[in-house]
């Protein structure tokens, strides 16, 4: 499960990764951190997502968006206690959760990442002092894309990515899923196409991708 990415880029260089170019002047930031974890009970935590604008010829725009759906679930000590969880990974996209919002394209969105994360098998601690993790980035893509899904709540609008099996390089580190991740060309179709255009795309990443256990550095904020 990836619960810890990062997008070391600027806004603007994010959207032209799109295929669009922003409207906003080269010094425009939005208040998302380069490490994004996912959000919680008491802290909640943003993200940058793009998705279609409502208005207008609905042009895309950048949104920042809590990382993970809030949802109840039962406690394991005593069913009848509901516990909030915020769910960050959308693997089961048929579940009641997900549905709705791959269905619509409305719902849909992309999120940019440059590196993203899996726990390193061996556990200990990173040359960060966090949880030792396996990085992964794209050599092809700079900035690389989730598919990512997003739906109104009741603390604003909160996003997740969908996750598919492992590929090649990632199934050595985790075995069980890794994040789907697009191809450039592929960006439109998952926003705008059908839901079977959309399901066709939530696979495993078949690019090149690089591997390292470093935390990647800051890179251009």
């Amino acid at each position: 499960m990836c619960n810890r990415y990062r997008l070391s880029a600027k806004q603007k260089d994010v959207m032209r990764a799109c295929g669009y170019e922003p409207p906003y002047s080269e010094d425009v930031t939005f208040p998302v951190p380069r490490e994004i974890f996912p959000t919680g009970k008491k802290t909640a935590r943003y993200g940058l997502v793009v998705r279609r604008s409502p208005d207008g010829n609905r042009p895309l725009e950048p949104v920042a968006m809590e990382w993970g759906f809030p949802t109840r679930v039962a406690s394991k000590r005593d069913p009848a206690v509901k516990l909030d969880r915020f769910v960050t990974n959308a693997r089961n996209l048929s579940s009641s959760m997900w549905k709705p919002s791959i269905a619509n394209p409305e719902r849909r969105c992309v999120v940019p990442f440059t590196h993203f994360a899996e726990p390193h098998p061996e556990g200990g601690k990173g040359d960060d002092g966090k949880p030792r993790q396996m990085w992964f980035s794209l050599p092809d893509q700079p900035i690389g894309f989730f598919a990512g899904l997003w739906r109104p709540t009741e603390r604003g609008d909160a996003y997740a990515f969908c996750t598919t099996s492992p590929n090649e390089t990632v199934a050595p580190w985790h075995p069980k899923a890794m994040p789907a991740i697009l191809h450039p060309a592929d960006l439109i179709i998952w926003l705008d196409g059908s839901h079977d255009d959309a399901l066709a795309l939530v696979r495993p990443y078949d690019g090149r991708m690089y591997e390292q256990v470093a935390t990647p550095d800051g890179g251009d904020d």
